[in-house]
């Protein structure tokens, strides 16, 4: 008979996700992820596997979770333009308890070209936000709010890139008035 688990996984998952969006998948040692996820070595490997599992569990985890924050803040705004808004604003001010930056975005520099498992996450997480940025445009330009003259998807590719960029330059300045700027200049290329 298995015996039970002694942990919580998804708080074990959420806590090495937390270590390995700090200090990346390389620099991230097993020794760490045992010690920040509070299990036994044995448990960590019979429950997540081997370090590359883990991270792609990591992976698939940040991707749901903001998936989550995203649509729910979403669906608390009054326009598509404040939707859009309040994905610029969520990829620069994360949570008190979050790294700064994206663990997409980070794993795209680090990993993706030579991890077939990692480029699926960061491709899959592209898609979903452009997507959503899409059909944001898309209901801005049926309400009349955006230009119907702009290709929703190009412009949903050109916001979502400068949201990248955003979360890059976030992690490098605490210059909060220049980067509302930036979403501010990004945001006035809808109407």
């Amino acid at each position: 008979m298995a015996r039970k688990k002694e942990f919580d996984v998804n708080d074990a998952l959420h806590k090495a996700m937390l270590l390995f969006w700090e200090q990346g998948y390389e620099k991230t040692s097993m020794k760490e992820l045992v010690s920040q996820m509070g299990v036994h070595k044995g448990s960590m490997y019979d429950t997540f596997g081997d370090k590359h599992t883990l991270y792609v569990n990591s992976l698939e985890h940040y991707f749901e979770m903001g998936q989550q924050i995203i649509e729910k803040g979403i669906t608390e705004t009054n326009s598509a333009k404040e939707a859009i808004r309040f994905i610029f604003n969520w990829a620069i001010e994360q949570e008190e308890d979050f790294p700064l930056g994206c663990l997409i975005v980070n794993t795209a520099v680090e990993l993706a070209k030579d991890d077939a498992e990692s480029r699926q996450w960061v491709q899959r997480s592209w898609d979903f936000a452009e997507q959503l940025i899409c059909e944001l445009i898309l209901d801005g330009q049926q309400s009349g709010e955006f230009s119907k003259l702009l290709d929703a998807k190009d412009m949903s590719m050109i916001l979502y890139n400068s949201i990248i960029g955003l979360q890059v330059k976030a992690k490098t300045t605490s210059d909060r008035e220049k980067l509302n700027k930036i979403i501010e200049l990004n945001l006035s290329f809808l109407d």
